[in-house]
Protein backbone atom coordinates (compact mmCIF):
# COMPACT_ATOMS: atom_id res chain seq x y z
CA UNK A 1 0.00 0.00 0.00
CA UNK A 2 3.26 2.51 0.42
CA UNK A 3 6.37 2.38 0.33
CA UNK A 4 8.82 3.08 3.41
CA UNK A 5 11.52 5.59 2.70
CA UNK A 6 13.26 5.86 5.93
CA UNK A 7 12.50 5.56 9.94
CA UNK A 8 13.79 8.45 11.69
CA UNK A 9 14.40 7.77 15.95
CA UNK A 10 13.92 11.52 16.69
CA UNK A 11 12.37 11.91 20.30
CA UNK A 12 10.86 15.27 20.59
CA UNK A 13 9.78 16.79 23.92
CA UNK A 14 6.83 18.70 23.54
CA UNK A 15 4.09 19.87 25.67
CA UNK A 16 5.23 18.02 28.97
CA UNK A 17 5.29 14.60 26.63
CA UNK A 18 7.63 12.85 25.05
CA UNK A 19 7.18 11.87 21.57
CA UNK A 20 8.30 9.24 18.92
CA UNK A 21 8.62 10.34 15.55
CA UNK A 22 6.94 7.38 12.83
CA UNK A 23 8.39 5.97 10.65
CA UNK A 24 8.98 7.86 7.53
CA UNK A 25 5.51 6.25 5.43
CA UNK A 26 4.40 7.81 1.94
CA UNK A 27 2.05 6.50 -0.26
CA UNK A 28 3.16 5.89 -4.23
CA UNK A 29 0.93 8.71 -5.68
CA UNK A 30 -0.41 11.58 -4.01
CA UNK A 31 -3.61 11.45 -1.90
CA UNK A 32 -4.18 15.19 -2.54
CA UNK A 33 -3.74 17.04 -5.45
CA UNK A 34 -3.23 20.98 -5.20
CA UNK A 35 -5.78 22.05 -8.00
CA UNK A 36 -3.59 25.02 -9.50
CA UNK A 37 -0.69 26.63 -10.28
CA UNK A 38 1.08 29.27 -8.11
CA UNK A 39 0.05 32.09 -10.75
CA UNK A 40 -3.40 30.71 -10.84
CA UNK A 41 -4.17 30.79 -6.85
CA UNK A 42 -2.17 34.43 -7.27
CA UNK A 43 -4.61 35.10 -9.73
CA UNK A 44 -7.67 34.14 -8.29
CA UNK A 45 -5.99 36.04 -4.97
CA UNK A 46 -4.93 39.53 -6.73
CA UNK A 47 -8.40 39.47 -8.48
CA UNK A 48 -10.68 38.85 -5.38
CA UNK A 49 -12.91 42.29 -4.76
CA UNK A 50 -15.51 42.15 -2.60
CA UNK A 51 -19.18 43.50 -4.06
CA UNK A 52 -20.69 44.75 -0.99
CA UNK A 53 -20.34 48.27 0.42
CA UNK A 54 -20.90 47.78 3.20
CA UNK A 55 -17.91 45.37 4.01
CA UNK A 56 -14.91 46.79 4.15
CA UNK A 57 -12.96 43.47 4.30
CA UNK A 58 -13.49 40.06 4.74
CA UNK A 59 -12.31 39.13 8.45
CA UNK A 60 -10.11 35.62 8.92
CA UNK A 61 -10.10 34.69 12.63
CA UNK A 62 -7.01 32.71 13.25
CA UNK A 63 -6.84 30.98 16.97
CA UNK A 64 -4.91 27.89 18.97
CA UNK A 65 -2.69 27.84 21.22
CA UNK A 66 0.93 29.67 21.70
CA UNK A 67 3.06 28.52 19.52
CA UNK A 68 0.85 26.93 16.62
CA UNK A 69 2.17 29.30 14.01
CA UNK A 70 -0.71 31.76 14.02
CA UNK A 71 1.41 34.56 13.29
CA UNK A 72 4.26 32.72 11.49
CA UNK A 73 1.46 32.31 9.17
CA UNK A 74 0.19 35.54 8.70
CA UNK A 75 3.81 36.29 7.79
CA UNK A 76 3.76 33.50 5.12
CA UNK A 77 0.71 35.34 3.56
CA UNK A 78 2.34 38.39 3.67
CA UNK A 79 5.56 37.17 1.91
CA UNK A 80 3.73 35.22 -0.61
CA UNK A 81 1.58 37.75 -1.80
CA UNK A 82 4.54 40.16 -1.58
CA UNK A 83 7.13 38.08 -3.29
CA UNK A 84 9.59 38.66 -0.25
CA UNK A 85 9.82 38.22 2.97
CA UNK A 86 8.18 40.13 5.52
CA UNK A 87 7.75 39.80 9.49
CA UNK A 88 4.78 42.14 10.42
CA UNK A 89 2.88 39.64 12.40
CA UNK A 90 5.72 39.52 15.29
CA UNK A 91 6.02 35.47 15.98
CA UNK A 92 7.28 34.40 19.11
CA UNK A 93 9.29 31.28 18.25
CA UNK A 94 10.67 29.80 21.73
CA UNK A 95 8.05 31.13 24.29
CA UNK A 96 5.45 28.63 25.77
CA UNK A 97 2.89 31.56 26.66
CA UNK A 98 1.41 34.53 24.24
CA UNK A 99 3.28 36.35 22.42
CA UNK A 100 0.14 38.41 21.01
CA UNK A 101 -1.68 40.00 23.66
CA UNK A 102 -4.21 42.30 21.73
CA UNK A 103 -6.89 41.91 19.54
CA UNK A 104 -4.96 42.89 16.42
CA UNK A 105 -5.84 43.34 12.33
CA UNK A 106 -3.37 42.48 9.51
CA UNK A 107 -4.19 44.25 6.32
CA UNK A 108 -1.67 42.87 3.29
CA UNK A 109 -0.60 45.42 1.15
CA UNK A 110 -1.10 45.91 -2.69
CA UNK A 111 2.12 46.58 -4.76
CA UNK A 112 0.33 49.81 -5.32
CA UNK A 113 1.32 52.19 -2.36
CA UNK A 114 -1.46 52.87 0.28
CA UNK A 115 -4.03 49.66 -1.23
CA UNK A 116 -4.73 46.25 0.40
CA UNK A 117 -6.08 43.31 -0.23
CA UNK A 118 -10.23 42.76 1.06
CA UNK A 119 -9.41 40.59 3.47
CA UNK A 120 -7.49 40.56 6.68
CA UNK A 121 -6.40 38.43 9.30
CA UNK A 122 -7.35 38.94 13.12
CA UNK A 123 -4.40 37.53 15.44
CA UNK A 124 -5.33 36.79 19.16
CA UNK A 125 -3.47 35.24 22.09
CA UNK A 126 -3.72 31.62 22.67
CA UNK A 127 -5.61 29.12 24.05
CA UNK A 128 -2.79 28.51 27.58
CA UNK A 129 -4.92 26.75 30.30
CA UNK A 130 -3.81 30.08 32.56
CA UNK A 131 -2.57 33.13 30.71
CA UNK A 132 -4.28 32.81 27.61
CA UNK A 133 -7.75 34.09 26.22
CA UNK A 134 -10.91 32.51 27.19
CA UNK A 135 -13.49 31.26 25.39
CA UNK A 136 -15.73 33.15 25.97
CA UNK A 137 -13.38 36.62 24.65
CA UNK A 138 -12.88 34.60 21.68
CA UNK A 139 -16.87 34.52 21.24
CA UNK A 140 -17.21 38.14 21.64
CA UNK A 141 -14.38 38.45 18.86
CA UNK A 142 -16.90 36.31 16.64
CA UNK A 143 -19.53 38.46 17.15
CA UNK A 144 -18.09 42.09 16.54
CA UNK A 145 -18.03 43.28 19.86
CA UNK A 146 -14.23 43.55 20.35
CA UNK A 147 -12.62 46.30 18.64
CA UNK A 148 -8.72 46.52 16.88
CA UNK A 149 -6.54 47.23 19.54
CA UNK A 150 -8.00 45.57 22.19
CA UNK A 151 -5.48 43.86 25.37
CA UNK A 152 -7.11 41.09 26.33
CA UNK A 153 -6.64 40.34 30.57
CA UNK A 154 -6.33 36.79 31.03
CA UNK A 155 -8.24 36.76 34.50
CA UNK A 156 -11.42 39.37 33.33
CA UNK A 157 -13.39 38.72 30.29
CA UNK A 158 -14.39 41.29 27.81
CA UNK A 159 -16.95 43.67 29.10
CA UNK A 160 -19.28 45.76 27.80
CA UNK A 161 -17.84 48.82 30.05
CA UNK A 162 -14.84 48.12 28.54
CA UNK A 163 -13.11 51.12 25.95
CA UNK A 164 -12.63 48.36 23.31
CA UNK A 165 -16.03 47.26 23.20
CA UNK A 166 -18.33 47.46 20.17
CA UNK A 167 -22.00 47.70 21.40
CA UNK A 168 -23.66 47.53 18.23
CA UNK A 169 -21.56 45.60 15.43
CA UNK A 170 -22.77 45.59 12.08
CA UNK A 171 -21.41 42.49 9.77
CA UNK A 172 -18.49 44.37 8.56
CA UNK A 173 -17.21 44.13 12.56
CA UNK A 174 -17.94 40.07 12.87
CA UNK A 175 -15.86 37.31 11.88
CA UNK A 176 -16.44 36.06 8.14
CA UNK A 177 -14.14 32.77 8.71
CA UNK A 178 -12.97 31.08 11.43
CA UNK A 179 -9.60 28.89 11.24
CA UNK A 180 -7.62 26.81 14.11
CA UNK A 181 -3.95 26.92 13.97
CA UNK A 182 -2.35 23.44 15.21
CA UNK A 183 1.21 22.47 15.38
CA UNK A 184 1.51 19.04 13.46
CA UNK A 185 4.32 18.39 15.72
CA UNK A 186 2.55 18.56 19.02
CA UNK A 187 -1.23 17.54 17.76
CA UNK A 188 -0.02 13.81 19.35
CA UNK A 189 0.40 15.15 22.66
CA UNK A 190 -2.18 18.18 22.87
CA UNK A 191 -3.36 19.01 26.45
CA UNK A 192 -6.93 17.51 27.00
CA UNK A 193 -7.93 21.57 28.50
CA UNK A 194 -6.73 22.73 24.98
CA UNK A 195 -8.72 20.66 22.93
CA UNK A 196 -11.54 20.65 24.85
CA UNK A 197 -11.45 25.10 24.62
CA UNK A 198 -10.75 24.27 20.76
CA UNK A 199 -14.15 22.02 20.78
CA UNK A 200 -16.21 24.79 22.61
CA UNK A 201 -14.92 27.63 20.23
CA UNK A 202 -15.84 25.39 17.26
CA UNK A 203 -19.74 24.79 18.78
CA UNK A 204 -19.77 28.32 18.86
CA UNK A 205 -19.00 29.61 15.56
CA UNK A 206 -21.57 26.50 14.55
CA UNK A 207 -24.13 28.25 16.55
CA UNK A 208 -22.93 31.62 15.04
CA UNK A 209 -22.99 30.20 10.99
CA UNK A 210 -19.74 31.25 10.56
CA UNK A 211 -17.60 28.50 8.41
CA UNK A 212 -14.60 27.00 9.89
CA UNK A 213 -11.46 25.27 8.81
CA UNK A 214 -7.63 23.92 10.13
CA UNK A 215 -4.35 25.19 9.17
CA UNK A 216 -1.86 22.13 10.58
CA UNK A 217 1.57 24.06 10.59
CA UNK A 218 5.16 22.66 11.01
CA UNK A 219 4.36 19.42 8.62
CA UNK A 220 8.45 19.32 8.41
CA UNK A 221 8.65 19.25 11.80
CA UNK A 222 6.23 16.32 12.63
CA UNK A 223 7.63 14.49 9.54
CA UNK A 224 10.59 13.60 7.90
CA UNK A 225 9.52 12.90 4.20
CA UNK A 226 8.45 16.27 4.28
CA UNK A 227 11.52 18.04 6.21
CA UNK A 228 13.47 15.98 2.89
CA UNK A 229 11.34 17.33 0.67
CA UNK A 230 7.67 19.60 0.98
CA UNK A 231 6.62 17.83 -1.98
CA UNK A 232 6.20 14.94 0.09
CA UNK A 233 3.19 16.47 1.99
CA UNK A 234 0.68 14.64 0.16
CA UNK A 235 1.97 11.52 -0.19
CA UNK A 236 2.92 10.99 3.56
CA UNK A 237 1.30 8.77 5.76
CA UNK A 238 1.56 10.39 8.87
CA UNK A 239 0.39 13.79 7.49
CA UNK A 240 -2.70 12.31 6.49
CA UNK A 241 -3.09 10.58 9.74
CA UNK A 242 -2.76 13.74 11.57
CA UNK A 243 -5.49 15.34 9.44
CA UNK A 244 -7.70 12.65 10.31
CA UNK A 245 -7.11 12.69 14.11
CA UNK A 246 -7.23 16.68 13.66
CA UNK A 247 -10.62 15.97 12.02
CA UNK A 248 -12.05 13.72 14.60
CA UNK A 249 -10.54 16.01 17.33
CA UNK A 250 -12.35 18.98 16.23
CA UNK A 251 -15.28 17.91 14.18
CA UNK A 252 -13.72 19.53 10.97
CA UNK A 253 -13.94 17.39 7.94
CA UNK A 254 -10.53 16.13 6.49
CA UNK A 255 -11.17 18.55 3.03
CA UNK A 256 -11.33 22.07 5.55
CA UNK A 257 -7.72 21.11 6.68
CA UNK A 258 -4.47 22.24 4.90
CA UNK A 259 -1.26 21.45 5.65
CA UNK A 260 1.38 24.21 5.30
CA UNK A 261 4.60 25.08 6.00
CA UNK A 262 5.56 28.40 7.28
CA UNK A 263 8.21 30.36 6.46
CA UNK A 264 10.64 30.59 8.89
CA UNK A 265 14.37 29.43 7.71
CA UNK A 266 13.90 30.65 4.44
CA UNK A 267 15.54 33.90 3.29
CA UNK A 268 13.56 33.75 0.05
CA UNK A 269 9.93 32.22 -0.88
CA UNK A 270 9.85 28.38 -2.10
CA UNK A 271 6.96 27.53 -5.49
CA UNK A 272 5.55 24.49 -3.01
CA UNK A 273 5.52 26.43 0.11
CA UNK A 274 3.35 28.93 -1.56
CA UNK A 275 1.16 26.71 -3.27
CA UNK A 276 0.31 25.33 -0.25
CA UNK A 277 -0.28 28.57 1.82
CA UNK A 278 -2.12 29.58 -1.09
CA UNK A 279 -4.28 27.14 -1.33
CA UNK A 280 -5.42 27.42 2.09
CA UNK A 281 -6.09 31.02 1.75
CA UNK A 282 -8.01 30.75 -1.36
CA UNK A 283 -10.55 28.49 0.91
CA UNK A 284 -10.29 31.38 3.35
CA UNK A 285 -11.65 33.48 1.09
CA UNK A 286 -13.99 31.18 -0.39
CA UNK A 287 -16.13 30.30 2.71
CA UNK A 288 -15.85 33.84 4.36
CA UNK A 289 -17.62 34.99 0.57
CA UNK A 290 -20.31 32.87 1.38
CA UNK A 291 -20.80 33.74 4.58
CA UNK A 292 -21.04 37.40 3.77
CA UNK A 293 -23.55 36.63 0.78
CA UNK A 294 -25.75 34.90 3.16
CA UNK A 295 -25.86 37.33 5.92
CA UNK A 296 -26.81 40.59 2.89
Amino acid sequence: MFQRLCWSGTLTAAMGGILWSRPADTFPEDWRKIPMSKDQYLDYVKNYQLHHDDIQQLRILLHGPSGAGKSSFINSVDTVLRGRMTGRALADGIGAHSFTIEHRTFKIQKEERGTFYPFAFADIMGLENVRGVSVEDIKQVMKGHVRDGYSFNPSAAVSDKDNGYNKKPNLNDKVHVLVCVVSADTLSVMNPETMRKRREVRLAARDLGIPQLAVLTKIDAACPVVREDVRNVYKSVYIKELMEKLSAFLGIPPYCIFPVKNYHWEISPEDVSDRLILSALKQMIDFGNDFINNHM
